[in-house]
């Protein structure tokens, strides 16, 4: 991918996966002084106070989390919702971790040459994304099931009504959405069911203001409420799913009625380190987030960041050759570990990352780096590539008694894959898998294969203090770049010591390449002449815009935040 396809894919991404431009200011300020015990943050008021109402009616964090993203299916389309899947890592008040995988897999008949073109080439990411072929077996449903069951309080179709309300019922229209159809016309209009709900016609999206109702998807929703999940997967409903993916063209998806029906989502060990005597725990394999974050930071503990203070353009260039470090690792350890051996001990090994740390010069740009030999790492491994994401959403719940979860959800590009089936969106989460299979005859750890799940960037994260009492539940949205977001907020948390809404306002910095993307019209933008003085020779700007979600606790108690970066669509007022 060439920088200008990055760019572009980053810049198009503060389109797709932020909040509703309508309340954003109203629902900060309702978030600052929370009214009740517990608090909730998402990418969208509306799904915000859906979570807030099963506070409110006695439920635990886990309810309130799946309450939240439930009502984004139907608020935030574009983002995330049930025909996707997530992660959730939920940390209790005595420390202990618990982390949920519900990523999507692929076809028990996927071959690692799934991708690849009739001339053995990789299909443009286009073709690939608008087919079935992109479309894996959504993992919502179940791992929100699996969660419930153990740390849900209220019914289970209870979590369901804030959403069955709002699909039948309707929600205005804002900006945001608005901007996104008309942007991703060719998916989100891919379908009759997208073009009867979104589209006043066959091209133009309906106006900003619009009602939007989809009585199709709260029948679906009313289903599965009524039903339970297992309805979603092992029933009629589930084997039209698969008959939607195995007709789509013009490449079908060979999804199978057993594929859908044997789906389960995974318990997984959490990912854990330290930084600055603070616990951080994420989630592991199959996603690379989890990992990624602790290895940012671990790397950077050598360095006194708070003395170099927040606008040190020095403390930049350290927090960007860290994440080089991480980067290289990422791409050749990390994938789905019921596949292949990812050494997670190994990579998040205190020793290991103090020796990583070394190789961080803070006076220069270090030329090469590469992926480093972490304790049992696997041999004869290589890096792969793959089409980025840019439909991802993060949502944090804390319960009364400071349980935190923290829940990335996605179905990948801007409307999944387009296709419509129930009446929400299906992912196209199988591009998040590695097109090449091998490179010079070394297989890639990210390689498709069947049951397999794709290597993922979330990275839903929980921090303890030092003495062990929840601290911060935090994530992010924005595909590759989403545990450079979370790491740098931890570190205005931190490092900085910031109050949660400087911390997620800290400009956006990353490197791609040989290239590093600054956040343009930011105080960082400013020093790209020190950057350049450093040996970052190619720096850039960018009007990228990224959403990271967080909740923390403050001596008042929880307050929860999201990124409020300005952009011309928060100035147009609306009702909602």
């Amino acid at each position: 991918m060439t920088i200008r396809q990055i760019l572009a894919s980053l810049a198009a991404l503060a389109l797709v996966g932020c909040a509703n431009a309508y309340a954003e200011e109203p629902v900060v300020a309702q978030q600052a002084a929370p009214a009740f015990a517990g608090t909730v943050a998402s990418a969208d008021p509306r799904a915000t106070a859906a979570g807030e109402e099963m506070l409110r009616r006695g439920g635990s964090a886990t309810d309130a989390a799946i309450a939240t993203m439930i009502a984004l299916t139907v608020v935030e389309p574009q983002s995330s919702g049930i025909g996707g899947g997530g992660f959730i890592v939920r940390g209790s008040p005595d420390g202990t971790v618990t982390s949920y995988d519900g990523r999507e897999t692929a076809p028990a008949g996927a071959t690692p040459d799934w991708f690849l073109g009739e001339d053995g080439e990789p299909l443009p990411g286009r073709e690939a994304v608008l087919s079935g072929l992109s479309i894996g077996v959504p993992g919502n449903i179940d791992v929100a099931r699996r969660a419930h069951d153990e740390h849900g309080k209220l019914p289970w179709a209870t979590l369901f009504e804030p959403a069955i309300r709002l699909a039948r019922e309707g929600f205005v229209l804002n900006p945001r959405l608005n901007a996104s159809l008309d942007g991703y016309a060719d998916r989100a209009g891919l379908t009759e069911g997208g073009r009867a709900t979104f589209y006043a016609d066959d091209e133009m999206p309906k106006a900003v203001g619009a009602r939007i109702v989809q009585e199709e998807l709260a029948q679906t929703l009313e289903a599965i409420a009524a039903n339970g999940p297992e309805w979603f997967y092992d029933s009629e409903f589930g084997a039209g799913l698969a008959e939607t993916v195995a007709a789509a063209t013009p490449r079908e998806g060979k999804m199978t009625t057993e594929d859908v029906a044997t789906y389960s989502s995974k318990e997984r060990p959490a990912v854990c380190g330290t930084y600055r005597r603070h616990k951080v725990c994420g989630m592991g394999p199959p996603s690379s987030g989890g990992i990624a974050v602790i290895q940012i930071l671990k790397q950077l503990e050598r360095f006194d960041l708070a003395a170099m203070g927040a606008q040190s353009p020095e403390v930049w260039h350290l927090f960007v050759e860290s994440q080089r470090l991480a980067y290289a690792d990422r791409e050749l350890y990390t994938g789905d570990s019921d596949f292949v051996d990812v050494p997670v001990e190994g990579l998040v090994a205190p020793a290991y990352l103090a020796a990583r740390s070394q190789l961080i010069d803070p006076a220069a740009r270090t030329d090469e780096v590469e992926a480093g030999q972490p304790p049992r790492a696997p041999q004869a491994r290589a890096t792969g590539e793959h089409y980025p994401d840019s439909g991802t959403t993060h949502l944090v719940a804390v319960g009364p008694d400071g349980t935190m979860v923290s829940y990335t959800s996605t179905i990948e590009g801007a409307f999944g894959s387009g296709y419509m089936y129930g009446g929400f969106y299906l992912n196209n989460e199988l591009t998040d898998f590695s097109f090449r299979p091998e490179r010079d005859g070394v297989p890639v750890a990210n390689r498709v294969e069947g049951g397999k799940r794709p290597r993922s960037s979330m990275a839903p994260t929980v921090v303890y203090d030092p003495q062990g009492k929840p601290l911060l539940a935090i994530g992010a949205a924005g595909g590759p770049t989403i545990p450079i977001q979370t790491a740098r907020s931890i570190i205005g948390v931190i490092d900085f010591g910031m109050e949660l809404e400087d911390a997620l306002a800290l400009p956006m910095i990353m490197a791609f390449g040989d290239r590093v993307i600054v956040e343009e019209d930011t105080w960082l933008a400013g020093a790209i002449p020190a950057l350049n003085a450093l040996g970052h020779e190619q720096v850039v700007t960018s009007g990228f815009l990224f959403r990271t979600n967080a909740a923390m606790r403050t001596p008042q108690g929880w307050v929860a935040r999201h990124d409020l970066r300005l952009d011309p669509l928060l100035a147009m007022p609306g009702p909602e």
